[in-house]
């Protein structure tokens, strides 16, 4: 019976474990029956699809005139929710890419999810300029393709052509690696299914015959991918926080916003990644596969970018104050005394306060505990979005044209329905996918168990 040999080196695998039973445990979803759960889940998620598809129908039917934008607050819940999803989608490739590069084996149960996380989060996060063009149908217009409009041309120095090339960059590359991974399973898939199954998988696979040559091919196109991955991480999120630091608009004209925004993006990230691994662990019974141990992991990563977002807040107020320009000093006066500071206060709270119960070892090795932290930690974050854009746009130069902003139950409809396309993606990918790597938890298998290549692993 394996056990620990060090109180800093624990088994990343619990339940003593063989090669084959790895790979029974982790296909035992793909090939059997969805569990209840699994069916209440996706039905959940699927409705509140169905009421985002409803309200995205009529606002491209009726206009975007059914938001509830004015003349003062030209950007509200559209861009929020498009700043939180590329946020979320921040942590996948960082655990996938990053980690990888780092050697850090704890991250080999949870970067198949995380990396699929990413994908969804993106594709959730690029519906909402979408719908902001008010034409969506004319969405490549934003592509600098050859066109016979004379003139007609993007306008390379603008911050949100900028997002367009940034996040498709970063959507193609996270795609191709998350994909690049999933090779050895789906081959590994293959062998076990029959009937059309197999035909599709094998297809999938490319061709994956598993030989000494095969492997090592592609482990250097996956470290190459790592490289590439790993500057994109930075990159997307600092261009995104120009969107606001290259404009005029007081509270937004701050140099710190790129590393700001990447840090409150890892922190988010991380946050959502632990939700989903605590249900997944629940649900899929994979319990000795997403130990303890992992979570403890992110906690500490989920810390250290809190203290890191904090030190940017009170960086923030320090400038505001310091420049001596009063209109900065009142942009963030309005936020502490405006009539959006309940939103503030909320922000400060989940994003400030409740992650610093992370330093108990007791709250991290809870799953219930980490699990009600991170979803007050996603809360935080897109009410840390909505004081940015909104508080910061309400109450502009000119006091004749202060106004408040009220989403419409439109709005609200679309937010939910990017939750139900997230969720109801994730839970399909789990469904018909491996959410664990096979290949790589079989490489942490035998790590810091007696026996199994001396004391700290082969």
């Amino acid at each position: 019976m394996a056990h620990v040999l060090s109180s800093l080196r624990r088994p990343l695998i619990g339940g003593a474990k063989s090669y084959a039973r790895v790979t029974e445990d982790i296909c035992a979803p793909l090939e059997g029956r969805p569990t209840r759960a699994w069916y209440a889940a996706i039905a959940v998620s699927a409705t509140a699809l169905l009421i985002g598809a409803v309200a995205v129908t009529d606002q491209i039917w009726t206009g975007i005139g059914t938001w509830g934008l004015n003349k003062t607050v030209g950007w509200a819940f559209d861009i929020t929710n498009f700043v939180f999803w590329v946020g979320i989608g921040h942590a996948g490739t960082l655990i996938s890419a990053v980690l990888f590069l780092f050697r850090q084996r704890w991250r080999t149960s949870v970067n198949r999810s995380a990396e699929a996380m990413t994908i969804f989060a993106v594709m959730c996060a690029g519906t909402f300029p979408l719908i902001h063009m008010g034409r969506p149908w004319l969405a490549y217009w934003v592509l600098p393709y050859p066109n016979p409009m004379g003139p007609l041309w993007v306008n390379f120095r603008s911050p949100l052509l900028w997002d367009v090339f940034a996040i498709s960059t970063y959507f193609t590359v996270s795609l191709v690696f998350w994909y690049m991974g999933l090779l050895p399973d789906l081959a590994v898939v293959a062998r076990r299914a029959e009937g059309w199954r197999r035909r599709v998988f094998a297809g999938l696979s490319l061709g994956w015959d598993g030989s000494q040559k095969t492997w090592l091919h592609y482990e250097k196109v996956y470290l190459l991918l790592s490289g590439l991955a790993t500057p994109l991480v930075f990159s997307v999120h600092t261009i995104v926080s120009f969107d606001f630091a290259t404009s005029v608009i007081p509270g937004w004209h701050s140099t710190i916003f790129p590393p700001y925004f990447v840090c409150g993006a890892i922190f988010s990230g991380f946050a959502m990644v632990m939700t989903l691994m605590i249900i997944a662990r629940k649900v899929m019974a994979f319990e000795d596969y997403i130990t303890l141990a992992h979570i403890d992991a992110m906690c500490k990563i989920t810390l250290l970018t809190s203290l890191i977002v904090a030190l940017a807040y009170g960086t923030e107020f320090f400038m505001a104050w310091y420049s001596g320009n009063p209109y900065e000093r009142f942009a963030f006066l309005n936020r502490f005394f405006g009539p959006y500071r309940h939103f503030f206060m909320g922000m400060m709270l989940c994003n400030v306060a409740v992650p610093q119960l992370l330093w108990s070892r007791r709250v991290r090795t809870t799953p219930w505990a980490v699990f009600a932290v991170s979803i007050l930690i996603n809360v935080g974050m897109w009410l840390e979005r909505f004081v940015i854009i909104t508080v910061s746009l309400h109450r502009d130069y000119l006091t004749s044209s202060w106004t408040m902003y009220h989403p419409t139950y439109i709005e609200v409809c679309t937010l939910v329905g990017s939750f139900g396309l997230f969720l109801t993606l994730f839970l399909l990918f789990c469904r018909f996918l491996p959410m664990i790597a096979v290949s790589e938890v079989k490489g942490v298998l035998h790590y810091a168990r007696e026996g199994d290549g001396g004391p700290h692993g082969p």
